[in-house]
């Protein structure tokens, strides 16, 4: 029996938060619609209408269906146009490749859209590595909900005990301890030790380069020795 190790991406294997908060800015804007940076911050991880549900309550406001649509297609136009200066971070495919030949499955398991998820793995240029792909295509509600995970999970053919979720926000940990496996956090994704830890992150790392320099010693190693 192999485990799985699921993977988030924007924040955690490609260095996208920030691109993506002044890609979310803007496209309010679009929409005569002024948000706080920071609010957009703190709400990555989560699928485009939840943040944008998210962010607007923030600033008092509820926007209409035909109102949100427009959002979330001026945020895809925006984000195209940052697409080049996306970047996998330094030991980002390593990991994914490190994670495969150890023997367990790796996931990706990302909130991005079907269309920013092509390019973030054109991005991390893995893909003959990986088990099994899924997005926010795949659930109706989003992180913190587990539905998103169980998911991954079904992908990889595994059940909760034999995976572990990496990821960079407080999102990802809870939806990883709510569908009953542990996380391991990164802070590439700007978010800080202590809150992470406070959403059930178990590890903490700097980035996926220092969790692959101590990845035999981390939990994913769970995810290569079950059943051993």
């Amino acid at each position: 029996m192999t485990g799985a190790v699921l993977l988030d991406v924007d924040g955690t294997l490609v260095d996208s938060n920030y691109l993506q908060v002044m890609a979310w800015v803007r496209a309010f804007r679009d929409e005569s619609i002024e948000v706080d940076a920071w609010t957009v911050h703190r709400s990555l991880g989560q699928a485009g209408p939840q943040l944008v549900e998210r962010v607007t309550r923030a600033r008092g406001l509820r926007l209409d269906d035909d109102t949100t649509e427009r959002v979330l297609d001026a945020h895809s136009r925006r984000a195209e146009e940052s697409f080049d200066l996306l970047r996998a971070f330094d030991g980002a495919a390593d990991l994914v490749r490190a994670v495969r030949h150890r023997g367990a499955r790796p996931v990706l398991a990302t909130s991005a859209s079907p269309d920013s998820l092509e390019h973030l793995r054109g991005v991390l240029g893995v893909d003959e590595e990986l088990h099994a792909v899924t997005s926010s295509a795949d659930v109706e509600v989003s992180k913190p909900e587990p539905d998103l995970v169980h998911v991954a999970l079904e992908a990889a053919g595994v059940g909760p005990e034999d995976a572990v979720f990496v990821g960079d926000s407080v999102w990802d940990a809870l939806a990883a301890a709510r569908a009953g496996i542990p996380c391991v956090a990164v802070l590439s994704g700007g978010v800080g030790e202590a809150e992470l830890r406070d959403a059930g992150a178990v590890e903490v790392y700097d980035d996926v380069a220092d969790l692959l320099a101590h990845l035999d010693e981390s939990v994913l190693a769970r995810a290569w020795t079950t059943g051993t």
